[in-house]
């Protein structure tokens, strides 16, 4: 049984979605059979994904080098999208999802944008949950297209070159306007990012499955936050202090305590350090949770014991 925290959630999650052609082969079935499970994987995850409460969902549904794919495979991708689209209008509406979509959206069939883009205005306004279906996308042609549109200004005088910074950059890109993803995963067993999200992915954590997307569920994705919630995000800071050895507290480099992120003082040397919240484990084979940083002490031992939601 995997817990995790319902207060610890990361907020934007991307998946890629691998191993749908291996499926269908490995039961001597069409790779389209595998496609249409794959398609039955969307709909589960992005329901539990809305029950669980998470801010942000994109699914690499379609890159640009899959243009590239047998016409015949293309095309039944683009029907089951199209049916994905108009079978799941009426709950995406109902549960407060706001549909977007990222990627050369211009190269998608007529039949695609006929039920696409009426479903992305119609939901522009719902709060609860963004899904973002990354189609036609490719992570280095969205970073040259921000580029090419910096370059343009500079070139019209709009902007200086030294205006041309990291936010400016991340401004333009489609795939960032709910923000960085905080966790990525993949399935299938590959261990790659195939050109995905790849300027929000300087911080992002990455989970790697080796279930095939058609067969992946909600213990997969639970186990995927549950290791995302183990981790310890530093994002170029410092860490949390050495483990105590020998019931000693490891010394410090230069004889001073290491300050707070945020400007509050560290505990004093030989005073009460931050109190500790005991955390049920993240794996029913009690596997051990990494240290709490100072700030997450503090904080866990402010609001109380934290709510978990297990399967």
């Amino acid at each position: 049984m995997d817990y995790v925290e319902a207060r610890n959630l990361p907020g934007h999650v991307g998946i890629i979605m691998d191993g749908n052609g291996r499926w269908a082969q490995a039961r001597g079935l069409p790779r389209a059979s595998g496609h249409r499970e794959g398609a039955a994987a969307v709909r589960r995850i992005v329901r539990i994904a809305r029950r669980l409460g998470l801010r942000a969902l994109t699914l690499y549904a379609f890159s640009e080098q899959n243009w590239a794919r047998p016409e015949e495979e293309v095309d039944a991708l683009m029907e089951l999208l199209r049916d994905f689209l108009l079978n799941e209008r009426e709950e995406i509406l109902d549960n407060g999802i706001r549909l977007n979509a990222i990627g050369n959206l211009g190269r998608l069939p007529g039949v695609v944008r006929a039920v696409l883009d009426p479903l992305r205005r119609d939901s522009e306004q719902n709060g609860e949950m963004v899904l973002t279906l990354a189609l036609s996308y490719g992570g280095r042609e969205e970073i040259a297209y921000a580029a090419r549109e910096l370059a343009k200004s500079v070139a019209a005088g709009r902007i200086r070159l030294d205006d041309v910074t990291p936010d400016a950059l991340r401004a333009l890109m489609p795939s960032l306007s709910v923000g960085d993803p905080d966790l990525v995963i993949r399935t299938g067993g590959e261990r790659r990012i195939s050109n995905f999200l790849l300027y929000g992915l300087a911080y992002a954590e990455l989970h790697f499955a080796d279930v095939l997307w058609p067969d992946f569920g909600e213990r997969d994705l639970f186990a995927a936050i549950a290791s995302f919630q183990r981790r310890e995000r530093r994002f170029g800071l410092v860490g949390a202090p050495a483990p105590l050895v020998g019931g000693a507290p490891a010394p410090l480099v230069g004889g001073a305590p290491a300050p707070l992120v945020g400007g509050a003082p560290a505990p004093p040397v030989g005073g009460a350090s931050a109190p500790q919240v005991a955390c049920a484990p993240a794996t029913h084979e009690s596997a051990t949770r990494e240290p709490a940083s100072p700030i997450e002490s503090a904080l866990a031992a402010a609001s109380g014991a934290i709510t978990r939601i297990a399967i």
